[in-house]
């Protein structure tokens, strides 16, 4: 990767989540990681657009993974005894709204820095929550996260040689998910409690990963100078050109807007509006213990 661990490490100072204490706390942010790992069903649409054979073989891979992470937060959520609900908005809006319409975007936006910015809050929760099993199972999903964020730094670094404009689009793009990112951290300052040791630091640790989303642009070759440098005026050119190419390429669904608003139109509905009230979310029970070392030995067998 592109950054480091310890480069992406927000200092918590030793600050600990309490299972029994903050369970409602803990539900409430298990359940954005369970909806950004249902999302992992969008790998289906860019699997028929890889590039080549090595990068459909890692999409492959990258699909029943997404699944394993399921089950994890799942898992997860079972052992602490937190109930299944919807994600937050903002949240909703970075994973499924911020979806790419190209290859680039979706390598640049959902894999390098989306992905980047789970990895971010994965190592958050390996540090400050006190449940031994829980981390276990966090330690072993970091090592596929890793893989995934490195995969969309190399593919965007080839998507973006020679074509200055596809990298102006991707800065625009990465300041409209940034602004996301701000508006989740202005949610946690308002709702949350100021004075608990370890959600004091939440709106810090969600700038601090701001701070490594440019970085990350930065090395990848997406921008090359901080974002400070770039006045208010020309950043809002840059979302305004961003999405202004976009809508060039969506005219196929201006065409149909008309119809699908209508009442009688068919809404399509995908796992990320159903898993809620899906079986195997709300039936979900831990597996028994040969169940579990027939699961280690297959994610042992991916390992590189």
């Amino acid at each position: 990767m592109l950054l480091t661990r310890e480069e992406m490490t927000f200092d918590f100072g030793g600050s600990k989540l309490d299972p029994v204490k903050d369970r409602e706390l803990l539900e409430w942010m298990f359940n954005q990681f369970l909806y950004g790992e249902v999302t992992g069903i969008q790998v289906g649409h860019w699997l028929y657009e890889a590039p080549d054979l090595e990068a459909a073989k890692f999409l492959a891979r990258q699909s029943l993974e997404e699944m394993q992470h399921v089950d994890n937060f799942l898992r997860i959520m079972t052992m602490l005894n937190c109930q299944p609900k919807p994600a937050h908005a903002a949240v909703r809006f970075l994973a499924t709204g911020m979806m790419g319409g190209s290859w680039a975007e979706h390598v640049a936006l959902e894999m390098a820095q989306g992905e980047g910015f789970v990895l971010q809050a994965f190592y958050a929760m390996i540090d400050t929550l006190d449940h031994k099993p829980s981390v276990d199972i966090l330690r072993r999903a970091v090592k596929q996260e890793e893989r995934h964020v490195e995969f969309g730094e190399q593919q965007t670094t080839k998507a973006i040689e020679g074509r200055a404009w596809l990298r102006r689009r991707l800065l625009g793009l990465s300041l409209v998910s940034m602004w996301g990112v701000r508006r989740i951290a202005k949610y946690m300052a308002k709702r949350l409690p100021p004075d608990h040791v370890v959600l004091k630091h939440l709106p810090a640790f969600l700038g601090h990963a701001n701070k490594m989303a440019e970085l990350r642009l930065r090395r990848i070759g997406v921008i090359d100078r901080p974002l400070t440098e770039v006045g208010g005026f020309k950043r809002a050119l840059l979302v305004t050109e961003a999405y202004g190419g976009k809508a060039l390429g969506g005219l196929v669904s201006l065409v149909t807007l008309p119809l699908r608003l209508l009442p009688f139109w068919p809404k399509r509905k995908r796992v990320t509006d159903t898993y809620l009230s899906d079986k195997y979310v709300t039936g979900y029970q831990l597996p028994s213990s040969t169940t579990q070392a027939a699961e280690a030995e297959l994610v042992a067998a991916q390992e590189p």
